[in-house]
């Protein structure tokens, strides 16, 4: 397979890096398993060099050997702002990488980006229709942008079509892992098992549901109103008076926000207030699972379960 990496002024520089390292090492573990390499890898750029974000310079050949690449793989750009960023994509400084993206998905080949590179298919329009995800902090950003994208922000890599997009910062590793895995399953795991690295199915356990909750002001007031109130029952309609807007609205501002419903949201107040009495206190599951609102510790069992994929113990022994 003929990959070409565009690396972009400004990149990530983990991000390149563990895409190039997971693939160089994937084409070695081939060779031990005496298959010949599979991904042949350039570093493509509008420049000769192009510089990262942390100032190294990147050796690249031009952008028309993207028009013979089976797969496009677009590191993320080195910007944390959700509003700088939607201003960078949609700019005139990346018109030519929104081309180039748009250019390869209509001739048929695979196009692939982690973190704040889903961004930038996005803008170019090749994931209109689509599942996609994003790094779960610019969820918010992503969603009210680009509505007409499913977007999974739990999710750590979402293939649809012929376009696989991976979650924040370091999801460019589970991205790259997962390209490896679509031609051998079995080199994927010998590169997971030579560089330690773990596959991840989920970026939900990571998520900080209070600085999604930052992005609007009425769920900013909601979360600080049901935090205060974790170990009660909570109802919707109070939230609403308490808080000065419609029922309506507030089940609307919370799912354009945060992806979810105020109920849903709750939950995942009470599940990361449970983690955090888990692993610094010795309080019973049950002394736990009523100071977050549940009256049996099989519920929140299970839902720890359910959301994190560990048992109580092994959040307890973290």
């Amino acid at each position: 397979m003929e990959i070409a990496v565009l690396v972009s002024a400004g990149v990530f520089d983990s991000g390149l890096a563990s895409i190039l390292d997971v693939l160089d090492t994937a084409n070695a573990m081939a060779e031990q398993l005496a298959e010949p390499p599979r991904w042949h890898v350039t570093t493509i750029g509008f420049d000769p060099q192009v510089r990262t974000s942390a100032g190294h310079l990147v050796d690249c050949v031009a952008v028309t050997r993207a028009d013979s690449a089976d797969l496009l793989v677009v590191p993320a750009i080195n910007e944390r702002r959700p509003e700088a960023l939607v201003e960078l994509v949609a700019g005139d400084r990346s018109l030519p990488a929104r081309e180039l993206i748009a250019k390869t998905h209509a001739r048929g080949a695979a196009v692939a980006s982690a973190c704040a590179g889903t961004f930038l298919l996005a803008e170019a329009g090749v994931l209109d229709g689509l599942r996609a995800t994003t790094t779960w902090w610019l969820a918010p950003a992503f969603r009210a942008r680009y509505p007409q994208i499913q977007l999974e922000q739990g999710s750590m890599v979402v293939h649809e079509d012929t376009i696989t997009t991976a979650g924040a910062a370091f999801g460019h590793l589970d991205l790259a892992l997962a390209l490896v895995r679509t031609g051998s399953p079995a080199v994927a795991d010998l590169v997971a098992h030579y560089l330690v690295v773990d596959e991840r199915p989920s970026q939900a356990p990571y998520i900080m549901p209070s600085e999604l909750a930052q992005n609007d002001p009425v769920v900013a007031a909601f979360e600080r109103w049901a935090r205060d109130r974790l170990a009660e029952a909570i109802s919707i309609p109070e939230a609403a008076r308490s808080l000065g807007v419609s029922e309506r609205t507030l089940q609307r501002t919370v799912q354009r926000t945060m992806g979810t419903s105020p109920i849903r949201f709750v939950q995942d107040l009470r599940i990361e207030r449970a983690i955090h009495l888990l692993r610094t206190t010795d309080l019973s599951l049950d002394t736990i699972s009523r100071k977050v609102g549940y009256e049996q510790a099989n519920t929140l069992r299970t839902l720890l379960r359910q959301r994190t994929g560990k048992t109580t113990t092994s959040l307890r022994s973290v």
